[in-house]
C-alpha cells in the first residue's frame, strides 16, 4: 500500500492545495509546515504553468504571480524546496501540474526525481485516461501514484478509470474549472459508488469546496476532501503574512470532516 493510500486509514483526509512560489518559495515552505501542523493529511503542491487548463481565475492568477515574481520559480527550484520540506514533513505530498511540465523536463527524469526527493504522487489533470500510458509505466517503475480523475461526465468510463487507479481517485465535483462554488449539485454519492464497485480505493472530492459546511457534506460520501482555490485566495489576500490564516483555515476544515 502506498503512502498516499495509507493517509486515508486514519479517517477522513483533508488535502489542501497551494501553488509553489506564490507569493514566494520561502512562504510556500512555511505554509506547508503550518498545514501539516494544522491537520492536513496529504498536501498537493502545484507546479506553476503558463497555461493551466483546469484552473479557474484564482489559481491561474497564482500561477502568474509565481512565474512573474522577482524569483523565477522553476521546476528545479521546486524540487529543491521539496528536499528541504522532507527534512521535517512526514505526511504524503503530491505534485499537481500539467503534462507539458513533465514532458519538457523529461518524463523519466522528472518522475525519478520525484522518487528521490520524497514526492508520493502526481496529478496531471490534462491527461485523459486513454493517454496515461505516456507516464503511468514510469510512475509505477518509481513507486509514484499517478492519481486518476473522474468527472460528472465520466459515466461509463468510471469503472475503467477506477480499475487502473492508484493512491486515490480524485472525484471532480463540478463541471468546468477549479474555483469556489456556492452550491455543488453533482450526485457525489453515486459517482463514488461507481468507483467503489470497480475497486476498493479511497475517493477524495475536489473542485468547488470552500467552507466547512460543504466539506462536511462531501465527507459524508467521500474518504477525503480537496481544497485549492479557497486557500489560494487567502494567500492572495495576505501574501507574506498568510501563514497563520492558512493554518486556521486548514484546522477548521479538518475539524469539519473529522
Amino acid at each position: 500500500m502506498s503512502n498516499i493510500s495509507k493517509a486515508f486509514e486514519k479517517g477522513k483526509a483533508f488535502i489542501p492545495f497551494i501553488t509553489c512560489g506564490d507569493p514566494s518559495l520561502e512562504i510556500t515552505e512555511q505554509i506547508v509546515y503550518a498545514m501539516e501542523e494544522a491537520g492536513a493529511d496529504i498536501i498537493e503542491l502545484g507546479i506553476p504553468f503558463s497555461d493551466p487548463t483546469a484552473e479557474g481565475p484564482v489559481i491561474q492568477a497564482a500561477n502568474i504571480r509565481a512565474l512573474s515574481g522577482d524569483e523565477i520559480v522553476t521546476t528545479d527550484k521546486i524540487f529543491d524546496l521539496v528536499r528541504k520540506l522532507r527534512l521535517k514533513v512526514k505526511i504524503p505530498m503530491a505534485f499537481m501540474t500539467y503534462a507539458n511540465v513533465v514532458f519538457s523536463y523529461g518524463a523519466e527524469k522528472f518522475i525519478s526525481t520525484c522518487k528521490e526527493i520524497g514526492i508520493d504522487g502526481l496529478i496531471l489533470p490534462d491527461i485523459p485516461y486513454e493517454e496515461k500510458d505516456e507516464f503511468d509505466p514510469i510512475c509505477k517503475k518509481y513507486g509514484i501514484d499517478l492519481i486518476s480523475l473522474v468527472a460528472p461526465t465520466s459515466h461509463d468510463r468510471i469503472r475503467m478509470i477506477a480499475n487502473d487507479a492508484s493512491g486515490f481517485v480524485y472525484c471532480v465535483s463540478s463541471l468546468g474549472v477549479t474555483g469556489t462554488r456556492t452550491e455543488i449539485t453533482t450526485d457525489i454519492g453515486e459517482m463514488i459508488s461507481l468507483v467503489k464497485a470497480a475497486k476498493d480505493i479511497p475517493c477524495a472530492v475536489g473542485f468547488g469546496i470552500s467552507n466547512p459546511e460543504q466539506a462536511k457534506k462531501m465527507a459524508q460520501h467521500a474518504d477525503g476532501v480537496i481544497v485549492g482555490s479557497a486557500i489560494v485566495k487567502i494567500i492572495a489576500k495576505y501574501g507574506k503574512d498568510s501563514v497563520p490564516y492558512v493554518s486556521e483555515y486548514v484546522r477548521s476544515m479538518k475539524e469539519a470532516i473529522s
